[in-house]
C-alpha cells in the first residue's frame, strides 16, 4: 500500500513540474503574436489548474505518508510551509493569468501581467526545487 501511495505522490509532484520551466517560457511570451500569447496563457491556466489538483493529491498522500514515516518535526514544518507557499503562489498566479487572457482578447497591453506571472513563477520554481531537495534529503534537518 505504501508503494502505491508513494507512486501517486510522485505523480502529484510531476503535475507541478511545469512550474520549473514556466519562468523561461513567460520571458518569451512578451515578444509573441497575440494568438501565440493567447494560446500560451490559456495553456498556462490549464496547467496551473492541473497543478492545483496535484497539490491536493500531494497533501493527501504526503500527509498519510508522514504519519507512517519517521520524520523530524523540523522537517515536517519546513515541508508544510513550502507546500503552503507553493499552493498560495500558484493560486495567486491564477488572477494575472486570467487578466492577461482577458486583455489579449480586448487587444490591450499584457506586459504588467506577464511581469507578475514571471515573478510568481520564479518564486514557485525556487520553492519547488527547495521542497524537492528536502524530499530527497529528508535527514538533513
Amino acid at each position: 500500500m505504501a508503494e502505491v501511495l508513494v507512486f501517486v505522490h510522485i505523480l502529484g509532484a510531476l503535475s507541478m513540474g511545469f512550474y520549473l520551466f514556466l519562468p523561461v517560457v513567460t520571458s518569451k511570451i512578451a515578444n509573441s503574436s497575440a494568438e501565440a500569447q493567447s494560446g500560451s496563457i490559456a495553456m498556462f491556466r490549464t496547467l496551473n489548474r492541473i497543478a492545483q489538483f496535484g497539490l491536493i493529491v500531494q497533501l493527501l498522500t504526503g500527509g498519510y505518508l508522514m504519519t507512517k514515516g519517521n520524520y523530524s518535526i523540523a522537517w515536517m514544518v519546513v515541508v508544510f510551509v513550502l507546500f503552503l507557499a507553493i499552493a498560495a503562489i500558484g493560486g495567486i498566479m491564477g488572477k494575472p493569468l486570467r487578466l492577461a487572457l482577458a486583455d489579449i482578447n480586448e487587444n490591450k497591453n499584457i506586459t504588467p501581467h506577464i511581469g507578475k506571472i514571471r515573478s510568481l513563477s520564479m518564486i514557485l520554481a525556487v520553492c519547488l526545487v527547495v521542497i524537492s531537495f528536502f524530499m530527497v534529503f529528508r535527514d538533513i534537518i
